[in-house]
């Protein structure tokens, strides 16, 4: 999460106070914001950008492993056939 949604998630959070509770909203949306973001580093969060690396990374893994497969087979099949002509 950027800082853009964080301030914003702030600001809606410290909307909800009581107009009678309004000279306590700046301090409020920084106490907010100051908390979403250590709670969110807490989590141990991805960003988009490498979550998608990541993906296409698995997807060439499970293309690599798919080849592979069929190789062991021919080559099991192979052994098969030469096994049962001796």
């Amino acid at each position: 999460m950027n800082s853009n949604h964080l301030e914003g998630l702030a600001k809606r959070l410290s909307s909800l106070l009581p107009s009678s509770a309004h000279h306590l909203r700046e301090d409020m949306e920084q106490n907010l914001r100051s908390g979403l973001e250590s709670g969110l580093r807490k989590m141990n969060l991805v960003s988009r950008e490498e979550f998608d690396t990541q993906t296409a990374v698995l997807l060439r893994t499970r293309e690599k492993l798919e080849a592979l497969e069929v190789l062991v087979d021919e080559l099991t099949a192979k052994l098969d056939t030469d096994n049962k002509s001796t």
